[in-house]
């Protein structure tokens, strides 16, 4: 089963603003299933698309499957049958030997920036840049899933 070991963290928005970073990807992702324990999600760029089915996290894991589909094909599910939505610039930075997805978030998560690293198991060791701060990876409002039904922007 494929597993995903991912930890979040959010950024710091002055440290970010200094970053020389490469051109950051518009992702537009929507949810067609949001449950506790799974996931069905459809991510579309310009380039690509994806379905993805998550399991229930355990830890900093879970079971991911994910599958590239037609750009179409993905921008009309994404209408047809997603509940819920988010968009996302997603900048990837190499540091330390490892890559880093942030997600500078759009719309109603304007304002949030959250760093992603996967790992190989969940006790591997990491160096991490500057600008990465708090960990958020057990904290459920971060997930996607969950900014795309309670947007950071209404968080009291």
């Amino acid at each position: 089963m494929p597993t995903e070991i991912e930890r979040k963290f959010l950024v710091d928005h002055t440290k970010w603003e200094k970053v020389i970073k490469p051109n950051g990807k518009l992702y537009k992702q929507g949810y067609i299933l949001s449950e506790e324990k799974r996931t069905v999600r459809i991510r579309v760029t310009d380039t690509v698309a994806y379905i993805t089915l998550k399991g229930a996290t355990t830890g900093i894991s879970r079971s991911e499957y994910e599958y590239t589909i037609p750009v179409n094909e993905g921008n009309e599910i994404l209408q047809n049958f997603a509940t819920s939505y988010i968009e996302k610039i997603r900048y990837d930075i190499n540091y330390g030997g490892h890559l880093w997805e942030v997600d500078v978030f759009r719309g109603v998560n304007n304002g949030l920036i959250v760093a992603e690293i996967e790992l190989k198991s969940e006790d591997e060791q990491f160096e991490k840049p500057d600008w990465v701060g708090e960990e958020v990876s057990h904290d459920g409002r971060y997930t996607n899933a969950s900014l795309s039904v309670n947007p950071y922007k209404v968080w009291a």
